[in-house]
């Protein structure tokens, strides 16, 4: 039978393909990435394929017709079913798997969906998803045959790994879990009922119309109710999932949120320990905190491109055991995977917490203070958004300006910085600025809206309200 399909172009990003299901996005597509992802798994020399799908509605059906298209290469398919998307890149890793799929639409609204993707246990992304995107449209495809498919059951085997680099010893914390309705609601009941400690689980139940509020622990409002929790049970802390856990936020025992890159601190302070000197990578948009205190506890700090792909890639070439994005990605090499997980890093932030003598709010507290915008996206033509940046850049050098070019333009000067990226997944720009002092950070805020006058943008809205760092 002969193959060929056209995926609509707004589902094939830079990490990930995603989209609106039954608009951009259905199960003709699911079909058509894996024949077509299937086949560059077999013409790179494998023969094994692993599959997992997270708790909304369309995953079953997306999952069903993905498995159809790997098979149809000839491939042994297992099928993980349902949990996190941490759960399928163990599987990956455990089962080494020449190629895993995972059906997730991750921390969009309800009625989207997607597949992220490795291939030799490495991310899928960028350059060979626009090439799956094009061998798909030509039909070129390996010859049909028929492959297999097993079903096994990985959590029991996954709870009790995650459970292994627990290193609280016995001392016993209240802690107040928000999984947001996830993906990882099973393994997280499994995986309370061995840590150590007091558990409460908040909107525990699996449900992909997330009714309690939306799955993105780095917004704020989606935190509120973690945050009662935490006030109200006179907990040590909180922990709270994305949609598909690869993501984390954590809340102190004072109900104060710690952002991604002072959780990075928190951690790296303890993997700094047994690896002194390793290189600890961060993404643009984190605070110069971070990167000071990973140099003040004896790392390399490295700042690197924003997104979970990127990441990963770089870590491997360094041999970092540890890093981490404001998103709440949060990847560890040492003693794991070098994979994002949630549950993971919950589990490595307890033991730090339980081996602590002093509150999670006297760690932040003590972390120097600064002043921030939340991060500002903005509306810019896909096409148009990477020529501002160069504009920027070129305006930049000639005044002699102290910028980091690694992923837009991030401007260091006397008040802090100021940053300026494009979006790799949607038609945004994206603006974050960090002071000293409220003073610096309206200079800091000034020159950028300056920058972006000259390339005839509009002021973007930094109305939200400025967080203190």
């Amino acid at each position: 039978m002969s193959f060929n399909h056209t995926f609509d172009p707004t589902s094939l990003r830079e990490y990930d393909i995603r989209g609106i299901v039954g608009k951009t996005l259905n199960a003709e597509d699911a079909f058509a990435i894996g024949r077509t992802f299937g086949s560059i798994v077999r013409r790179n020399g494998g023969k094994t394929a692993v599959v997992g799908f997270d708790g909304r509605l369309s995953s079953p059906m997306l999952e069903q017709a993905l498995v159809e298209g790997l098979s149809a290469c000839g491939l042994d398919v297992t099928r993980v079913g349902r949990g996190p998307t941490p759960m399928l890149y163990y599987a990956s890793a455990t089962l080494k798997a020449d190629g895993a799929i995972m059906v997730t639409g991750s921390h969009n609204p309800p009625d989207y969906n997607g597949f992220k993707m490795m291939l030799a246990g490495k991310p899928f992304y960028g350059a060979q998803i626009r090439e799956l995107g094009e061998l798909s449209q030509k039909g070129d495809v390996v010859a049909a045959e028929k492959g297999s498919v097993r079903d096994i059951d990985l959590r029991d085997d996954y709870v009790r790994r995650l459970v292994k680099d627990y290193d609280g010893g016995e001392r016993k914390l209240k802690i107040v879990w928000d999984n947001g309705n996830s993906s990882a609601g099973e393994i997280l009941e499994k995986l309370v009922a061995v840590l150590p400690g007091e558990h409460i689980v908040l909107n525990a139940a699996i449900d992909g119309t997330f009714p309690a509020h939306h799955p993105d622990p780095t917004v704020a409002k989606n935190l509120e109710q973690l945050i009662s929790a935490v006030r109200d049970n006179k907990a040590d802390l909180g922990i709270a999932f994305d949609g598909d856990a690869d993501r984390i936020g954590l809340v102190d025992d004072k109900g104060e949120i710690l952002w991604g890159d002072q959780t990075l601190v928190l951690l790296a302070r303890d993997v700094l320990k047994s690896h002194p000197g390793a290189t600890i990578i961060a993404d643009v948009k984190a605070s110069q905190v971070l990167f000071d205190e990973v140099a003040r506890a004896g790392g390399k700090p490295l700042m690197w491109r924003t997104g979970h792909s990127l990441i990963k890639s770089k870590m491997a070439e360094t041999g970092s055991p540890l890093a981490g994005e404001m998103s709440g990605h949060i990847f560890f090499a040492d003693k794991w995977y070098g994979f994002d997980d949630a549950l993971y890093a919950g589990v490595r932030a307890l033991g730090i917490i339980a081996r602590m003598n002093t509150p999670l709010s006297a760690f932040r507290e003590a972390l120097p203070g600064t002043i921030s915008t939340p991060e500002v996206r903005f509306d810019c033509d896909d096409h148009r958004k990477f020529k501002v940046i160069e504009e920027v850049a070129e305006r930049l050098r000639k005044e002699g300006a102290d910028v980091s070019e690694i992923d837009g333009v991030r401007v260091n000067t006397a008040d802090g910085w100021w940053l300026l990226r494009a979006s790799n997944t949607q038609a945004v720009l994206v603006a974050r600025a960090e002071g000293r002092d409220a003073a610096g950070l309206e200079r800091l805020k000034g020159a950028l809206v300056l920058q972006l006058e000259q390339s005839g943008l509009e002021q973007p809205d930094f109305s939200g309200n400025n967080a203190g760092h």
